[in-house]
């Protein structure tokens, strides 16, 4: 037989980290049909993707972005990409494609960022490419990036995100304080830089700007 030209000798080592049973249960069906694909094992948190990860050692972890209770994808990622040794690949496999989602999950180390909805050869495409240290991107996804790449959007840091997320649920400086455990003046300090860098001076202003962005996560 003729070997093909950049085909994997071997299967890439999956490992799945999504929060919902069924979806796993879905990936893991689909991707059983995969040549060249083998899943390793599956986690339903951060917490047990690092430990699987770490006894596994798989090729390629596919990582959902929310994960309920415990850390998120994107601080999973951040980890997993960290490890010491030979640190496994991470393809966020997603239904959230803001800009924030994006920009946060590949700054953590995703070495691609696919939506759910693409097609089942899309997402194996993606995996071989993944094992190889290539960057995937669904193509609304590069079509987002690209976008950026020409026109900027304003960088913020997690607190101010975070501050910002809690000015769109219309909580006030107090509220916003209790809700992140830090102080009123710090509050207000972030929203000065908030305001600088979306360019407005008013709370409802910075809250549409954002939304018009796609800030927000």
């Amino acid at each position: 037989m003729t070997a093909v030209p950049g085909a994997s000798r071997h299967p890439v080592r999956i490992l799945l980290c999504d929060d919902h049973a069924v979806v796993r249960a879905g990936l893991l069906a689909l991707l059983d049909s995969a040549p060249d694909i083998e899943v390793v094992g599956e986690a339903g948190t951060g917490e047990e993707a690092l430990a699987l990860s770490a006894k596994l050692a798989p090729d390629v972890v596919l990582m959902d972005l929310q994960l309920g209770d415990g850390i998120d994808g994107v601080e999973t990622t951040r980890r997993l990409t960290a490890a010491p040794g030979r640190a496994p690949h991470v393809l966020v496999l997603t239904t959230y494609d803001t800009d924030a989602d994006i920009t946060r999950a590949i700054e953590a180390g995703a070495t691609g960022y696919l939506l759910k909805a693409e097609r089942p050869e899309e997402l194996f495409a993606a995996i071989q490419a993944a094992a190889q240290g290539r960057t995937a991107l669904s193509a609304p996804v590069a079509s987002r990036v690209m976008a950026n790449m020409r026109s900027p959007r304003p960088t913020l840091t997690d607190r101010e995100r975070d501050i910002l997320t809690q000015l769109a649920q219309g909580l006030g400086n107090r509220e916003i304080a209790r809700a992140l455990f830090i102080s009123e003046a710090t509050v207000k300090t972030h929203l000065g830089r908030i305001y600088d860098k979306l360019g407005v001076d008013t709370r409802a202003g910075a809250v549409s700007v954002a939304k018009e962005q796609r800030l927000l996560p």
